[in-house]
């Protein structure tokens, strides 16, 4: 197994930094030379761990001033009543999702178990990008019964929004049934969308939605770029 990059390593722990609240928005981080001696490494090495966390909008440089906390990775809630739009502006952020693709195809062994249906079934497909002030915090695929909503593409089309498409097509409320939660290393192609290093921790979330009667009606996996989001635990 390939070892983290020292600058990748400081990065992620002044990130936590900011996440716990030791730094907050507005605040200059300590200097290039002081992040050096805390660290035993040379300026050249913080440099780049502050650059990649200027890439990703948690700091900006000032020149002659320092750098400075420009974000704190955004708090999402995963409960019972998970909704991205919700979470995200009770961070003062604004929301955003961009469709990457939109298709029907056969559900896999794993899709058809969580949604009742059996495997090779017809199932709806929307691969995703979830936005915080434009900023790309996860990518996701959610994964709906083709049989039972014909029109969801459609939906999701018109709205980019699981919410808005299923209250469309007939679906009011539902609520998450389960969720699991893994610890990954980004692929290429989720590196790219994120705007992260490829290998990059990222944080999977992979779960169902029930409609008031318990029926299935979204299976979704989504994967948050591990820097950008912390993921609380609730009931609601």
């Amino acid at each position: 197994m390939s070892r983290t990059p020292v600058w990748k390593s400081i990065a992620v722990a002044l990130t936590a930094d900011i996440a716990e609240g030791r730094y907050a928005r507005g605040d200059r981080l300590p200097t290039e030379s002081q992040l050096a001696a805390t660290h035993g490494v040379n300026r050249h090495t913080v440099r780049r761990a502050l650059a990649d966390m200027s890439e990703q909008g948690l700091v900006h440089a000032r020149r002659g001033a320092g750098v400075f906390v420009t974000a704190r990775p955004t708090d999402y809630p995963i409960g019972k009543r998970v909704r991205y739009h919700k979470n995200i502006s009770a961070n003062g952020k604004i929301p955003g999702k961009k469709i990457l693709t939109l298709n029907t195809r056969a559900a896999d062994a794993q899709e058809a178990e969580a949604l009742g249906l059996v495997q090779g079934d017809p199932v709806h497909v929307y691969d995703g990008l979830s936005l915080a002030d434009g900023q790309p915090i996860a990518v996701f695929q959610s994964i709906f019964p083709a049989d039972r909503f014909p029109n969801m593409l459609d939906a999701l089309q018109k709205t980019h929004s699981v919410t808005k498409a299923l209250q469309l097509i007939g679906i009011p409320d539902y609520t998450r049934e389960w969720t699991r939660l893994t610890a990954r290393q980004a692929s290429p192609t989720q590196a790219l969308h994120l705007r992260i290093s490829g290998g990059a921790p990222v944080l999977q979330s992979t779960g169902l939605n029930v409609d008031p009667q318990g029926n299935p009606v979204e299976y979704g996996r989504t994967w948050f770029a591990g820097d950008h989001v912390t993921l609380t635990l609730g009931s609601e």
